[in-house]
């Protein structure tokens, strides 16, 4: 027999950094979940992620159990690693702050294509190119 769905939690969290302070903590505990249990399995799972935040979601049962799902780091975090940046432009009509290649870019969307609304390389370029424009990268061919 199915568990009953309880609730879901969605947080972003360092990737193999989970620890019982905020926000993980609150989060869990006021669900009754076993908040070590969870910290333990989530660093297990994204220790090959490490420097960037990890979405994930999790799927709390009405038997205090719980399951998640982790999803590929941001966008701009992905972009802004690929052009070498540690943030993006404070205005980025007039301040372009990197650059990345077309090939670079593809990169970008084979790692986060699953995530996204669209199967199409191209579209998903597109999507990503507009993520980078909107930080200061510019897409050369």
């Amino acid at each position: 027999m199915a568990k009953k769905v309880m609730d879901y939690i969605k947080l972003q969290i360092e990737a193999g950094k989970a620890n019982p302070a905020p926000p993980v903590g609150p989060a869990l505990g006021q669900r009754g979940v076993n908040i070590m249990e969870f910290c333990k399995a989530f660093n297990e799972k994204t220790k090959d992620k490490m420097g960037f935040k990890v979405p994930v979601v999790i799927t709390v049962y009405n038997d205090r159990s719980f399951s998640f799902v982790t999803k590929q780091p941001p966008a701009s975090e992905l972009l802004m690693k690929a052009a070498g940046l540690k943030k993006g432009s404070d205005n980025p009509l007039k301040n372009k702050v990197g650059s990345l290649t077309r090939a670079q870019l593809m990169e970008v969307v084979e790692a986060k294509i699953e995530d996204l609304n669209t199967d199409d390389k191209d579209m998903a370029a597109n999507t990503l190119a507009g993520s980078a424009r909107s930080i200061g990268i510019e897409i050369k061919d």
